[in-house]
């Protein structure tokens, strides 16, 4: 295994471990280094073809499921902002007629 590869399953593991934890600020600095990871391991020539395909693979899995937490996350926060909206609009409603 190529030092690479071998650093995108580090970054990969790592991904998944913030995932996790939902540990977002850990998430945006692992993107980066997966990113640099993926750009070296594209530039080279592969040494195991089957090998990088089956780890990159592996990398999309974890990011299929870093989209799926994130939007998940995303709808909560829509969803309760909603809620403290309608919350104020009661209040003005309420200091209106009352």
């Amino acid at each position: 295994m190529t030092a690479a590869l071998k650093r995108i399953e580090q970054t990969r593991e790592a991904l998944s471990h913030a995932l996790a934890e939902r540990d977002w600020e850990a998430i945006g600095k692992l993107d980066l280094a997966c990113r640099a990871c993926v750009d070296e391991v594209v530039s080279e020539a592969p040494a195991d073809e089957p090998e990088l395909r089956s780890n990159l693979e592996e990398l999309l899995g974890v990011y299929r499921q870093l989209i799926d937490v994130a939007v998940g996350e995303r709808q909560a926060i829509v969803d309760e902002m909603s809620q403290i909206q309608r919350a104020k609009n009661a209040a003005k409603v309420y200091h209106l007629f009352g």
